[in-house]
């Protein structure tokens, strides 16, 4: 029979004798759950037990306190009460409540020891270290390392992790390198503490360096990038070269260039060179090759131009629509040429239409210009020749002068060794000439050039050269100066950079250098996440809204990719709150880049924000969906950025466009059907005669960008060989979008575009001619269908009615003549009859007209809104890739879709196998040739095909009269 009531036990608590207490308490613990409610008036009873030190089952009394306040919902209190009821709290019993205040225990170990981790003077009872080692004993007990190692973690208690991950080497090392990538996973997303991180990423490194296995290098270099240590990385390398491990050495290289910034590239060649100069070694000067960079732009450009899938045609018919005079359109078609084409080295389109490139003036003249830049982009062996008609030192427009040495910059992105010094010494040389019309025009784009090409090389030299023509203070090269000089300490967080950018800006007075000077000290900051906040909380605090902007974009960059929720709830906060458009757009769309890992949730986040009645906040809104989703094909996030493609606001429609380009990427219409809806809306805007000037231009930036890079490239803000952030992909972005102020900036989304190819190649690094398995139907990663002109059909032609007395006066004459003609052909002798067309038409004017219109109503012609009954209506629902046993082959050097590379695999007993273990992923794959005997088919790279060697001479014999000849002279 169930208790009804806890009364009795209750009347015991109040007895003399202590064992009656205790028989009580026993009792009142058996029913605490089901009666806690009356138990619960007499809680102060129950303290008093529990505060007297005398009583022996006092820590009993703690525990039915503690699941007193559990039901009462004070969970804090019953935290409180279950670490003093000691061995009475048994966390292995398996009950709610048991669960829930362990769970709480352990978020209070894990808050008190992460600030224990800051500030070494704080304390913990011991009572709650108690709990939490206990639930990490049970975690290594039932086997679940991988949960104790998250505990470990988010508690920052390396001496656990170092433990579990020590001992299970002994134990089983395949799967401690398993736990070790797991740990590695996990400081990119628990880990908010950069510090920390550090500690744990040292200590991998610590724990792999002593294991052997091959595959072991290349989770270091993921860390190696991730550290951003440079003699680490030179430590490796010299190890791989004394191993003689060559391939590996060039594929860990080749990982290496595709994530590292630019200063840390530099310093591994400055390590490695040190040692071939005193010791030559064939191994480490192919790595040195490597590490130059040039290599990988080579074989990225060899890849585009082999495989430039561009419709010209729809680029061509944007063109002929747009009126090239308006500077806003010739902008706008300059910029989708240059994504089309970009790293194609293909740049027909200007030397095809050159009457309509000589309409561009001005900044579209320099925009017209840069654009080679990205088209040529990666083009290292011929960048410099083909801009020579137009770099300084030419005849040529200062417009055209100062975009070529953009352009410059936009060929070396990132790989500016060659030409770093150049644009510094032409900065030096013409820095004074700042404020000069000509001299502030060409200096703008030496500026943009510096700063794209030496980006993250951390270089002091440039960084001096470019403050000087900040301290010039003019508005036009000053702005460009600004942004470089942040673009080259990019990641820095240089304390007197930003304090000498900081105090410069509050004290000119143009506002062009303000918001150079905002996006730089933005830069500077990236990645540094709590190391920012500082400087956050100063520019958050002052009084010009340009600033303001500035702050909103560091928080955005210092947490980008961390989904950091102090940091979202602060983006939030400003979204709504501040006073400046500006800064409330900026404030939304941050929002994308720190969810560039966890995409899925923008849309949920950002759901009711595109609803706002402010359209700076729904065009803020458009882009954080399309930068934290781009490439994806993500199906929610289009469904909220379809309304606002229809906004009643102009540049919202065009941020709505531009944001689904970046999400649709290289989609086709069987894998994403409503790319073909798209696709027509974006030509249907452009040929709108009625639409708006922002919003074409949206529209023709969009079509650019689905179609970016002959249709070969995607927008990829994630390393996927390293699993880290792409710096390059987040920088082009992050300036791209302040092209709202300046349309030349448009052209940093070129950075943001990563090549989608496998290119397998030799230890000789040569492209061998092979092919790989393909498990999925092609169909669904074709090109889509090139864009072909349909002539417009004639309506029919609808009878002419006609009075009814004219019809009748026309008969009677008809009549006349017709007996006229009888009577003469009689005469003639013939008795041929002939049908009058015009009296049939006559007679049923009204019958033609409703047959006509009747035609015209049940036209079997379908149209695109309402399909036939006989076919189905196509789903608008992405296509679920499926696995399939019967491959297709793909050659080496061919396009393949992040999606696809999953589905690829090397050819059983094939010729080549990667040296790497290949888990369906795409880029450059060092292949390790098992018949090295047998001859090769290889294929030319674009260097090799422009590289023109003088034929070697023909063999000649002289003559006896040729040697008497020579003789005599």
């Amino acid at each position: 029979m169930a208790l009804v009531s806890a009364a009795p036990y209750l009347a015991l608590l109040g007895e003399e004798d202590a064992n009656l207490k205790s028989f009580a308490l026993t009792s009142l613990n058996d029913v605490v759950d089901q009666l806690w409610a009356e138990i619960a008036n007499s809680i102060s009873e129950l303290e008093e037990l529990y505060e007297d030190e005398t009583f022996s089952s006092r820590s009993l009394a703690a525990l039915i306190i503690s699941k007193v306040y559990y039901n009462l919902g004070d969970f804090e209190a019953s935290v409180k009460y279950s670490l003093n009821a000691g061995d009475e709290f048994n966390i292995e019993e398996h009950s709610q409540y048991i669960e829930t205040i362990v769970s709480k225990s352990i978020n209070l170990y894990n808050t008190l020891s992460q600030k224990k981790f800051l500030d070494s003077s704080i304390t913990i009872d011991e009572r709650l270290v108690g709990i939490f080692e206990k639930m990490l004993e049970k975690c290594i007990k039932a086997k679940e390392l991988k949960l104790a190692l998250g505990i470990a973690l988010e508690s920052y208690r390396i001496d656990v992790v170092e433990r579990i991950l020590n001992h299970e080497i002994n134990v089983s090392e395949e799967n401690a390198i398993n736990l070790i990538n797991y740990v590695l996973v996990c400081s990119n997303t628990v880990i908010s503490n950069s510090d920390f991180k550090t500690q744990v990423l040292n200590l991998l490194i610590k724990l792999l360096l002593p294991l052997t296995k091959n595959q072991e290098f290349f989770t270091i270099i993921k860390i190696i990038v991730q550290l951003n240590d440079s003699q680490l990385a030179s430590k490796l390398f010299k190890e791989l070269v004394i191993k003689q491990e060559d391939l590996i050495a060039y594929q860990a290289a080749f990982d290496l260039v595709g994530a590292a910034s630019q200063a840390l590239l530099d310093n591994v060649i400055n390590e490695l060179s040190k040692d071939s100069d005193s010791n030559p070694n064939p191994i480490t000067k192919k790595i040195l090759t490597i590490l130059s960079g040039v290599p990988t732009c080579d074989l990225d450009i060899t890849f585009l131009y082999k495989n430039n899938n561009t419709d010209i045609a729809i680029l061509n018919k944007t063109k002929n629509l747009l009126e090239g005079r308006s500077s806003i359109f010739h902008s706008a078609v300059t910029f989708a040429n240059a994504f089309m084409h970009a790293g194609t080295t293909d740049d027909s389109f200007f030397r095809n239409n050159l009457e309509w490139l000589g309409r561009a003036n001005n900044w579209s003249k320099f925009s017209a210009t840069a654009a080679l830049g990205v088209i040529h982009k990666g083009n290292l062996s011929q960048g410099r020749n083909i801009l020579k008609p137009y770099l300084p030192g030419s005849s040529g427009a200062p417009h055209t002068k100062g975009g070529s040495l953009f352009a410059l910059g936009l060929i070396f992105a990132g790989h500016g060794r060659e030409i770093i010094e150049y644009l510094k010494n032409y900065i030096d040389e013409h820095g004074n000439s700042a404020g000069t019309n000509e001299g502030d025009v060409v200096l703008h784009g030496a500026a943009l050039g510096a700063g794209v090409a030496g980006m993250a090389s951390g270089s002091e030299t440039l960084y001096d050269a470019l403050k000087v023509v900040l301290y010039s203070d003019s508005a036009i090269s000053g702005q460009a100066a600004a942004l470089a000089m942040g673009l080259v300490m990019l990641g820095s967080g240089d304390e007197s950079a930003i304090h000498d950018m900081l105090t410069y800006a509050q004290e000119t007075q143009h506002e062009n250098i303000i918001r150079g000077l905002a996006i730089g000290i933005a830069l500077l900051n990236y990645s540094r996440q709590e190391k920012a906040d500082s400087v956050i909380d100063e520019l958050m605090s002052q009084e010009s809204s340009i600033l303001r902007y500035g702050g909103v974009f560091t928080i955005s960059l210092a947490y980008a990719g961390t989904a950091n929720n102090k940091a979202i709830k602060k983006l939030l906060h400003y979204a709504v709150s501040d006073p400046s458009d500006d800064v409330r757009r900026a404030s939304v769309l941050g929002l994308g880049f720190l969810l560039i890992r966890d995409y899925t949730s923008t849309p949920q986040i950002v759901q009711l924000l595109s609803q706002s009645h402010n359209p700076h906040v729904r065009y803020g809104t458009a882009l954080a969906l399309g930068i934290s989703c781009a490439g994806r094909a993500y199906a929610p996030a289009i469904e909220v950025l379809e309304p606002l493609t229809k906004d009643p606001v102009d540049f919202v429609r065009q941020g709505a466009l531009i944001a689904t380009s970046m999400i649709l990427i290289q989609q086709n219409e069987v894998s994403y059907p409503k790319v073909k809806d798209f696709t027509k809306k974006l030509a249907d805007t452009v040929k709108n005669k009625h639409e708006d000037a922002l919003a074409k231009f949206g529209a023709t930036l969009a079509q650019g960008i689905i179609d970016a890079g002959g249709r070969n490239v995607t927008i990829n803000l994630e390393n996927a060989q390293t699993n880290t952030l792409n710096i390059k992909a987040i920088v082009g972005l992050t300036v791209f979008v302040q092209s709202w102020y300046w349309f030349p900036l448009a052209h940093f989304l070129s950075l943001s575009f990563a090549p989608t190819a496998v290119v397998g190649i030799t230890g000789d690094l040569k492209i061998p001619k092979f092919e790989l398995n393909c498990h999925a139907k092609p169909e669904l990663f074709q090109y889509p269908p090139k864009y072909e002109e349909t002539k417009e059909k004639q309506p029919d032609k609808i009878a002419t009615a006609v009075l009814s007395t004219t019809a009748r006066a026309k008969t009677r004459a008809k009549k006349k003549q017709h007996l006229k003609e009888e009577t003469e052909g009689k005469k003639d002798g013939s008795d041929s009859m002939e049908v009058d067309e015009d009296s049939k038409a006559v007679e049923e004017p009204v019958a033609a007209t409703a047959t006509a219109a009747t035609a015209t109503s049940t036209s079997t012609v379908k149209t695109e809104d309402e399909p036939s009954k006989e076919e189905k209506p196509a789903s608008t629902e992405p296509s679920q890739v499926r696995y399939t046993k019967t491959p297709y082959k793909i050659s080496n050097l061919s396009r393949v879709l992040p999606v696809q590379s999953t589905y690829l695999s090397f050819i059983k007993e094939d010729r080549f196998v990667p040296v790497r273990k290949f888990r369906g992923s795409s880029g450059i794959i060092v292949l390790q040739d098992t018949k090295p005997e047998e001859s090769l088919e290889l294929i030319k790279t674009v260097r090799q095909l422009n590289t023109t060697d003088a034929p070697v001479p023909e063999p000649f014999v002289l003559s006896d009269a040729d040697i008497k000849e020579l003789d005599d002279y």
